[in-house]
């Protein structure tokens, strides 16, 4: 089970000795299972009951950045044979030939990506809304009626969802593991398949481009109009001016 948490995990507080291997950090649970945490705010669960995962995300909880209330997660079920095709299959289970543990930093690292992925679709879908309609009326001769203050935050949110996709979870590189072990480079193409991580990340972009591309548009107009509003208010204060200017000479040689 993969969980989105927070924003941001501090890995730093666990110790050397319940670590089973690092990049993504990975952490051995008494009782069975083993938990991988990227610092992204993603922690995924390995062979874990409820009350395993309650517990451990209790001791997480002071470690996470803006916590969530409840976290997003994805499931999906794992099953060992070495005659199978490595993989997911038809009905969604995902074969594995062993329990590595580099097998299982692949998979939970394409988990986490695909769970970043479903936060920032569901984020950039809610945006995509709200900026359609100004979109619309740009197209309808309109001048948006959006504040600037709305507009640069349309743009901030743009930036952060690129940033995090980029930046931080990394969606469209290929995990570092790779360069270690590039047996498993059928493995992670199977999976970056099945979870369609290219193509969603792809999509992401080009929203994310119209909604930046939209809001500049608004922003830049709706400062050109303040620019032209301050144009006025000069011109006016010019005309008012040698209006006085003019009446000051006539009144004056009236006498």
């Amino acid at each position: 089970r993969a969980a989105l948490i927070g924003s941001r995990i501090d890995a730093k507080p666990f110790r050397a000795d319940e670590t089973l291997a690092i990049n993504p950090l990975t952490v051995a649970i008494p009782g069975g299972g083993c938990v991988v945490l990227f610092r992204y705010g993603v922690v995924v669960f390995f062979g874990m009951n409820s009350e395993q995962e309650t517990q451990f995300l209790e001791r997480l909880l002071p470690l996470t950045n803006e916590p969530r209330t409840w976290p997003d997660d994805e499931l999906i079920e794992v099953r060992i044979d070495t005659e199978q095709l490595e993989g997911v299959d038809a009905q969604g289970c995902l074969w594995l030939h062993d329990t590595s543990i580099q097998r299982l930093q692949l998979v939970a690292e394409m988990l986490a990506r695909s769970s970043v992925l479903s936060d920032d679709e569901a984020r950039v879908a809610k945006t995509f809304e709200q900026i359609e309609p100004l979109a619309q009326n740009l197209s309808k001769g309109g001048h948006g009626g959006r504040k600037r203050h709305e507009l640069l935050s349309y743009i901030g949110d743009s930036l952060l969802s690129q940033q995090r996709m980029v930046g931080r979870a990394e969606v469209a590189e290929k995990p570092d593991l790779l360069w270690e072990r590039p047996e498993l480079e059928g493995l992670y193409l199977r999976l970056e398949d099945e979870f369609e991580l290219r193509e969603r990340h792809l999509g992401l972009e080009r929203k994310l481009q119209v909604i930046s591309n939209t809001a500049e548009t608004l922003l830049d107009l709706l400062q050109t109009r303040q620019s032209h509003r301050v144009e006025w208010y000069i011109t006016i204060l010019i005309v008012v001016e040698i209006g006085l200017t003019l009446y000051e000479l006539f009144f004056r040689g009236q006498h």
